[in-house]
């Protein structure tokens, strides 16, 4: 099993910058692609990003266009995602999540709060 924390939501004034973090333990060399997706209030979860082991990143380009950046830290098993630029439409829970070789998201952290303030 793999156990996925997300670390650094808050509240932040809308233009400004976040960066939220997920720490992987356990099974992580099970792990190939992590991402990120988002839930708002009375919405569906969508997803934000990706990246496969060896970098390459895929994006949500209609949600984030250009203002989020994902990473990822493989020797230390941590995903990043800077956000800036933030909108109060970005105000979600904030889930990391990861996939074993068959491509399905498996694992799932607890989410963290990211609020924008107008």
């Amino acid at each position: 099993q793999v156990q996925l924390v997300e670390s650094g939501g808050g509240l932040v004034q809308a233009g400004g910058s976040l960066n939220v973090s997920c720490a992987a333990s356990g099974r992580t060399f099970s792990i190939f692609t992590m991402g990120w997706f988002r839930q708002a209030p009375g919405k569906e979860r969508e997803f934000v990003g990706s990246i496969t082991r060896s970098g390459s990143r895929g994006y949500n380009a209609d949600a984030v266009k250009g203002r989020f950046t994902i990473s990822r830290d493989n020797a230390k098993n941590t995903l990043h995602l800077q956000m800036n630029s933030l909108k109060p439409e970005d105000t979600a829970v904030y889930y990391c999540a990861a996939t074993t070789d068959t491509g399905v998201y498996k694992y799932w952290g607890q989410g963290t709060q990211v609020t924008v303030s107008s």
